[in-house]
């Protein structure tokens, strides 16, 4: 971030932090998202609860600390559970799908919400563009991901 937009510190106090960007869309969550949040807010609680206790003056560890837990609360506060789909029929929100792309390469991802998104870990936000054009998709069925092909090989 550029430094022309965080205010120096003078010595008088913490650092004005911005605010955690929460994204406008629905917090949709699997129920290890949901756990995930939470763990991520007693982290969050723990962190504050020691900047607390390592300085009588609010410092700029209390301000980050307290930033997380305001984050965190507004993801917990908004987060909706989205049950399993009973059917695999048609790509949803959860399914674990397994794709052949166009090169001869298979790929599998899960689809969960935004906070426990991990490509790496093959699991993709439920907003990613690749997400948005699998849902309603079945076996068989054809996407077009930017230049390549996938081929939906399995839904679990």
């Amino acid at each position: 971030m550029s430094r022309a937009f965080v205010k120096e510190p003078d010595g008088s106090g913490p650092i004005d932090l911005p605010e955690l960007s929460i994204s406008e869309h629905p917090n949709d969550v699997t129920v290890e998202g949901l756990a995930q949040i939470e763990a991520e807010l007693a982290r969050a609680h723990e962190a504050l609860d020691r900047a607390q206790a390592e300085s009588n003056a609010e410092s700029d560890a209390q301000a980050r600390a307290a930033r997380d837990v305001r984050y965190w609360e507004a993801r917990r506060a908004t987060a909706h559970i989205v049950p399993n789909a009973d059917s695999t029929e048609y790509i949803r929100f959860g399914h674990t799908v397994k794709l052949a792309r166009d090169d001869g390469r298979e790929q599998t991802f899960r689809i969960v919400g935004e906070d426990e998104s991990d490509p790496a870990q093959g699991k993709i936000s439920h907003v990613a563009p690749l997400a948005r054009a699998l849902f309603g998709k079945s076996v068989g069925d054809v996407v077009r991901a930017g230049a390549h092909e996938l081929e939906v090989l399995d839904i679990r």
